[in-house]
């Protein structure tokens, strides 16, 4: 099995397609990160990103944690710098576990708010944009999104496993807690 920490120019390295091609045991994200879902009213407040992984498409705000920083901490200062508001009372609901097959891996907490403080305005890295919740615009939003979104919205707790090729998907596992 491949542990997928290894170089992408490592000659040892095999390709990856499938979830069970990666010693999950030992695997270590390059980064920590957040992404933070605003609920309010029927309506999720999603971004546009600007720049950084997956700029142009939509999803939630949020980013790469500083060095010591808490995942609470991390969620907090990216809505905050990603487009000046606060979120109020962010709940954890879990956490991903993204492999790319280039050799890169993130670990994002994912977390829930209903309520901000300020209104969302569009900065260098994100413009705001809110969405009726039966109207997300899944096609402008990674493809894994559309398997574990709703779990958000129905304020389910959750962990996930995913394997990318660039902007496809090409594995899943999703574990979620019974209601």
């Amino acid at each position: 099995m491949l542990d997928a920490r290894a170089a992408p120019c490592d000659s040892r390295r095999v390709a990856l397609r499938r979830l069970a091609d990666i010693d999950w045991t030992r695997w270590q994200a390059a980064d920590r990160a957040t992404l933070v879902f605003v609920i309010r009213d029927g309506r999720m407040l999603l971004i546009r990103k600007k720049r950084g992984l997956g700029a142009g498409k939509i999803n939630a705000p949020g980013g790469r944690l500083e060095p010591g920083e808490s995942w609470q901490a991390g969620a907090v200062r990216e809505v905050q710098e990603e487009l000046c508001v606060t979120p109020l009372d962010p709940i954890y609901l879990g956490e991903h576990r993204f492999q790319f097959v280039d050799g890169y891996s993130i670990h994002p907490a994912i977390f829930r708010a209903t309520a901000i403080d300020g209104e969302p305005q569009e900065t260098d890295e994100a413009v705001p944009l809110w969405f009726d919740l039966d109207r997300l615009p899944y096609a402008e939003m990674w493809e894994d999104d559309r398997l574990w979104v709703p779990y958000v919205i129905e304020g389910r707790r959750f962990a996930g496993r995913f394997l990318f090729d660039g902007d496809r998907m090409l594995d899943h596992a999703i574990d979620v807690d019974p209601a």
